[in-house]
């Protein structure tokens, strides 16, 4: 493991180990005060953000390691100097680069042309941090991964591809609906089916939120991306069918619900599930920091 780029780069054993590990480090912090002792970390970020900045740069110095953040103050990307350069500069200096970018090609450009590693905090196809936070929440509630079943409502993404890919490898069941053209990638869907194929899971698409039932979970995110200019008006009205609400969680009999956040209560989801007993957000939130730590111990430790 020299980088994490997506989830699905990681072999099933990899995944699970990182899990166990962001476990131990969130219950034992103490004995990881030193795990990253003398390392630094730049933090590239394109994109604005609260959970992915303040859990990395939080969560690093727990670890006993220094934080650099650089925003677009310094120059975007690709553009006052070429990734490539940007790479490897950074790379004569720091041990490790965050990268939160707008095109995946970035992430990957830098992982090429930097000898250090480098962590997707978000791009326009994957966020596996994201994931990896969600699958440790989820071990926290069920003891054996392989028998969940998740359901993500709403529109197919980058995070909706990073629990796709999770899931797989996991020997999960997850449901993925989604209103006709707004699917995950098809090329995400044909390599996610295979994974699951091999590990005993299953990947099932629909746009009839009236097919699912016998969820554990249901899971939600924005109607529109950051950084979309799809007219709000015309997504609340194609989306309204997939809101979740209270009666779709009774329906279904999801215990819990999930979201990467941030949420618009009575749009994509209503305030009674956000904010109900079942609700993980919070758990998802914190877990960020304790997947991401974990990581970086693989990468650094």
């Amino acid at each position: 493991m020299n980088h994490l780029l997506s989830i699905k780069a990681l072999s099933k054993q990899q995944l699970l180990e990182i899990l166990s590990l962001a476990k131990e480090i969130k219950t034992n912090p103490a004995q990881y005060r030193k795990a990253l002792d003398g390392k630094s970390v730049v933090m590239l970020f394109e994109k604005p953000s609260l959970r992915t900045r303040v859990s990395f740069d939080i969560g690093i110095n727990k670890l006993g390691g220094h934080c650099l953040y650089l925003d677009q103050q310094n120059g975007a990307l690709g553009k006052r100097e070429p990734v490539s350069d940007f790479a490897a500069n950074i790379s004569c200096w720091a041990d490790a680069i965050v990268a939160r970018t707008f095109a995946h090609s970035t992430i990957e450009q830098l992982a090429e042309h930097g000898t250090v590693p480098v962590i997707n905090a978000l791009s326009d196809m994957y966020h596996p941090c994201q994931g990896l936070a969600d699958f440790l929440t989820l071990s926290e509630q069920f003891d054996d991964l392989s028998k969940v079943k998740l359901a993500y409502v709403g529109d197919g993404n980058n995070v909706t591809h990073s629990l796709m890919y999770g899931a797989a490898l996991l020997g999960a069941t997850m449901t993925v609906v989604c209103p006709q053209g707004h699917f995950p990638d098809g090329q995400v869907v044909v390599e996610v089916q295979a994974i699951a194929a091999e590990n005993g899971g299953s990947l099932i698409l629909t746009s009839d939120i009236e097919q699912i039932s016998g969820q554990d979970a249901i899971y939600t995110d924005t109607w529109i991306s950051m950084g979309d200019n799809a007219s709000l008006d015309e997504i609340k009205a194609k989306f309204a069918p997939y809101q979740v609400n209270q009666a779709l969680m009774d329906k279904v009999g999801a215990k819990f619900f999930m979201h990467c956040l941030p949420a618009y209560r009575e749009v994509e989801a209503t305030a009674e599930v956000v904010d109900g007993t079942g609700s993980l957000i919070l758990q998802q939130a914190e877990n960020r920091m304790h997947a991401q730590n974990a990581v970086l111990v693989k990468l650094l430790g």
